[in-house]
């Protein structure tokens, strides 16, 4: 059904996407420390300061921008540590049949660290997501209100 060529053109390409899938981990476990700075920052005083300049528009844009860069954390640092847990696998299976332990060590280790990154990613996401979620409706709430 499938040549060897075709198999052998998409192992190499899956290979080649080991590498890219880890710097994103990292560039989101980066972007989920910035985040959650944001957030300590929002909860120190700058939500208190934004809705008492007193623009819902801007304040709901706002949240909207900062729920919307959480739930892409939520999301896609999971999808991406699967991808990270599956890709090396392939090789550290087929080394195992070989006989090379060695090679399926680190096929495993990098396996379970970029599931343990992604997961991460995913957690921080979700928790600042939600907090967020429900401090900025708050802040809308009480502008509606006043308004």
């Amino acid at each position: 059904m499938f040549t060897s060529a075709s198999l052998e053109i998409m192992d190499a390409v899956v290979g080649w996407l080991l590498q890219p899938v880890i710097v994103a981990l990292l560039l989101l476990i980066a972007l989920a420390v910035w985040e959650l700075g944001l957030l300590l920052g929002e909860r120190a005083g700058g939500l208190a300061r934004a809705e008492a300049r007193g623009s819902i528009g801007t304040l709901s844009r706002r949240a909207r921008r900062r729920i919307d860069r959480a739930d892409l954390l939520a999301r896609v640092g999971p999808m991406l540590g699967l991808m990270g847990t599956l890709i090396p696998l392939g090789p550290g299976l087929a080394a195992l049949g070989r006989g090379e332990l060695d090679v399926l060590a680190q096929a495993v280790t990098v396996a379970f660290n970029t599931t343990v990154l992604g997961l991460l990613a995913g957690i921080l996401g979700f928790l600042i997501g939600r907090l967020r979620r429900r401090w900025y409706d708050a802040a809308i709430a009480r502008l509606e209100a006043l308004a």
